[in-house]
């Protein structure tokens, strides 16, 4: 059993990812020394301040994002999804889920809806917390993974994408995003959570994050 990554064009690769921006051409670290001879306005060899500096806003590239070496994050990536879609696309996902937590909770008995909330059981309420935390993590964790879509955003032709390199983010990535947002919605506060959390992409400049966003450092983009 080999522990070496499985090659490009296998289809198991995440070089084989379609969304991963292709690396900038030409090779060579921004850190290597420049080439001797040649080039430039300098008859001995060459300036390597003879090359203008990367277009954009600033020394960062457009609105100061990436670096003096990596430019803007978001250049070659489709454009940002927008806030109110992604919106509407966690409201499906919220019934989908929302529908197997209800019939799971009835079918264990630890459904709490009842009138009288004297008569809430705190035991039958964690228990649903518990099963809502797990199937909401679960379904956004194994759908982002594998294809950057919950059946939401695939409706709404959103996709998440890692903000480095614009890839459908990793199971690791994808979990710290879930948790971040469902965690607190399942256990303590969902509706505020809910607000708070994915709210924040209105207000956030320039990626339009939510928080669950910045955690695991990822960004939702248009598909179409």
């Amino acid at each position: 059993m080999t522990t070496e990554p499985p090659p490009p064009g296998s289809g198991n690769s995440p070089d084989d990812d379609p969304f991963r921006k292709p690396p900038p051409s030409g090779g060579g670290s921004p850190y290597d020394p420049p080439p001797q001879g040649g080039g430039g306005g300098d008859p001995y060899g060459g300036n390597p301040y003879d090359n203008p500096p990367p277009p954009g806003d600033g020394p960062y590239g457009p609105a100061g994002g990436g670096g003096p070496y990596g430019g803007d994050p978001l250049a070659g990536m489709p454009p940002l999804a927008p806030s109110g879609k992604r919106v509407l696309a966690r409201v499906i996902d919220m019934i989908i889920v929302g529908v197997v937590v209800w019939l799971l909770s009835m079918l264990f008995n630890v459904g709490t809806w009842d009138s009288d909330v004297d008569n809430i059981d705190a035991g039958k309420s964690f228990g649903q917390s518990l099963i809502a935390a797990i199937l909401y993590i679960a379904y956004d964790t194994i759908l982002t993974a594998r294809t950057g879509q919950t059946v939401g955003k695939r409706l709404l032709h959103l996709r998440v994408a890692d903000l480095s390199n614009g890839a459908t983010p990793s199971t690791q990535t994808s979990l710290i995003r879930a948790v971040v947002l469902w965690l607190p919605f399942a256990f303590c506060c969902a509706c505020i959570w809910t607000i708070i959390c994915g709210g924040w992409s209105f207000f956030d400049r320039p990626y339009k994050q939510g928080l669950h966003d910045k955690a695991a450092k990822t960004v939702e983009v248009t598909t179409g």
